[in-house]
């Protein structure tokens, strides 16, 4: 058995026995240590006083009066918006449920930092305690935002943003960024930080670091377990089972349904099947295609029947992969439950 990710919390969540997470205490203490709430030397006593009352009693019930009587306006701000976020969150039957119902109504109203926590939250849930290191990697993309970087003969690499910038400021030439810069592939192994088949259980001891790139190209297979991980997403949140297959190009006259993964891709996506024009520098944008076939077709809308739903995930134009993941639960062509 595998802990990686111990610091998403997962493991002070409760499951459900038909396998949705279920919010604890424990689970909303771990907020309180976030650095939007945790307690700093320049805290004040109302601060303090307060940060003391959440910690003991998670779901104390907490007047704006007490929130205004701190010093720091931020900190202010900052605890209403994670009052706002627990009140939703413990009013959900599940913390799936909750996910769910941030996508839905007027929109998102939670910082984007929050929603990517849930997604790595679910993604660890999904793939369990013995799950295929590069899934895991894989997985990354459902939280973290690659940069892309296309290197000598059309090799896709991507590599946690996050990382990569934080490198660059400071001033480090670590491999990551010798390899975007386009270090030879003929090169790679362990100590390039790429993360393949035959090094995989080398991510364990850094499952926390995000500091592997990997090789995106179809017919790798990195793309290949992003979409086992996708595959068990769908399962996880829609009870349907779904076979997602890697593609180069779409050649389908009765294309007839598709998802973008992504913003960039649902931008393109939509272009290609209005035949609107597409120059080759948008056309770059798209890393990998997808087929999805439902294995059970009484799921899906009766004029969907039997025919694929066609995806993509792509770069925008600060070469970035930042995967909604969400999209794929929303936009599927399901049969309405009566």
């Amino acid at each position: 058995m595998t802990n990686y990710w111990p610091n998403c919390a997962y493991k002070t969540l409760e499951i459900s026995p038909d396998h949705q997470l279920l919010v604890t205490d424990d689970f909303l203490r771990t907020y309180l240590q976030r650095p939007e709430l945790k307690l700093v030397a320049e805290s004040c006593a109302n601060e303090r006083s307060l940060h003391q009352r959440l910690t003991e009693s998670p779901r104390a019930e907490i007047a704006d009066s007490e929130i205004a009587a701190m010093v720091d306006q931020d900190i202010q701000e900052n605890y209403r918006i994670w009052l706002r976020f627990r009140a939703r969150m413990l009013s959900a039957s599940s913390l799936e449920s909750f996910y769910m119902s941030l996508f839905k109504g007027a929109g998102v109203d939670v910082p984007p930092l929050f929603v990517a926590h849930l997604a790595q939250i679910f993604v660890r849930h999904i793939l369990g305690d013995e799950p295929h290191p590069m899934e895991v990697r894989m997985s990354e993309l459902f939280f973290r935002p690659q940069i892309i970087s296309v290197i000598e003969d059309g090799i896709v690499m991507g590599a946690d943003n996050e990382v990569v910038a934080r490198n660059g400021e400071a001033g480090e030439t670590g491999n990551i960024m010798d390899l975007l810069k386009g270090k030879s592939m003929a090169m790679r192994s362990a100590d390039l930080d790429v993360l393949y088949e035959e090094n995989a259980a080398e991510y364990w001891p850094r499952n926390e670091g995000f500091d592997f790139a990997v090789q995106l190209n179809f017919g790798h297979e990195p793309i290949n377990h992003f979409c086992r991980v996708l595959e068990k997403w769908v399962k996880h949140f829609l009870g349907v089972q779904v076979r997602l297959t890697p593609m180069q190009q779409i050649a389908d006259p009765k294309w007839s349904w598709h998802v973008g993964l992504d913003a960039a891709a649902t931008e393109v996506l939509n272009k290609l099947y209005n035949k609107d024009p597409l120059d080759a520098e948008e056309l770059a944008r798209i890393i990998c295609l997808f087929r999805l076939d439902f294995l059970d077709q009484a799921a899906v809308a009766r004029a969907q029947e039997g025919k694929p739903v066609y995806m993509a995930i792509a770069m925008n134009d600060q070469k970035l992969l930042k995967l909604k993941p969400q999209n794929v639960l929303f936009n599927l062509p399901l049969a309405k439950v009566s």
